[in-house]
């Protein structure tokens, strides 16, 4: 089974290429660029390098977010573009649950099974969510332990402080790392703070797992997880309070 990811969920944004669970090739885009502009080109020369063309491909897969609107959206666009003319099933993965895989895909990395995940949402906010590998399921089963989220730094620790119940679990993404004093200030200055790699090896892996046990579903049924709602639709209910 040969797998294409695709990650737009950070400014640089990612890409891997993977075939019955090894990986290929993956790389980092160009974070001066926008995704808009560069990525029909770095898609089709990822392929083009390994002699593929989409229609090689079995599994499209897209982190769906939270992240920047726009480049979720041009993610998802790009994946649904490949997907289509292809006639080929997708995968979404949430970027929070890749950052998780990343840390706890592989193996036991650190004695706790259990990551929490801070991804940077601008405003002074993070996604965040809390998973727990499922020991004999595989390196991509994860349960969910907190749902995704949006809030505060500070608001956010305090909550998890109560989940972890004695000492923290790693907390891993670019929102743990900018706030990393926040997080000392609640945890602890022993808790682990963890800048993830890369995400699209994480989400081909992913992907891969989901698609053997027949979790795809066609182009035009992939959605966003935005956790927080989009711009506009704030905007919208600010005009209509302010008109009544």
């Amino acid at each position: 089974m040969l797998v294409l990811a695709l990650d737009t969920t950070t400014r640089a944004g990612s890409l891997a290429l993977a075939r019955d669970g090894a990986l290929i090739e993956a790389l980092v885009g160009d974070h001066l660029r926008p995704h808009a502009e560069r990525l029909p080109v770095d898609i089709m020369g990822l392929l083009q390098r390994h002699g593929l063309t989409p229609f090689d491909v079995d599994v499209f897969a897209v982190a769906i977010g939270p992240g920047s609107f726009t480049g979720l959206r041009i993610g998802i666009a790009a994946i649904q573009g490949l997907a289509f003319a292809s006639d080929r099933p997708v995968v979404g993965v949430s970027a929070l649950e890749a950052v998780a895989h990343a840390v706890l895909g592989g193996g036991p990395v650190w004695p706790l099974s259990r990551v929490g995940v801070w991804m940077d949402a601008q405003r002074d906010e993070v996604f965040s969510a809390v998973y727990e590998r499922v020991e004999g399921d595989g390196p991509a089963h994860l349960r969910t332990i907190d749902e995704p989220a949006v809030g505060e730094p500070r608001l956010t620790a305090l909550r998890w402080h109560a989940l972890a119940a004695g000492p923290w679990f790693p907390v891993a993404g670019d929102g743990a790392v900018r706030y990393r004093t926040v997080l000392e200030g609640i945890a602890g200055p022993a808790v682990h703070v963890i800048d993830p790699p890369p995400l699209a090896p994480s989400i081909v892996a992913m992907a891969e797992a989901r698609a053997r046990l027949g979790e795809t579903i066609p182009p035009h049924a992939i959605r966003p997880l935005y956790v927080r709602r989009p711009d506009a639709e704030l905007a919208r209910d600010r005009r209509q309070r302010g008109g009544q």
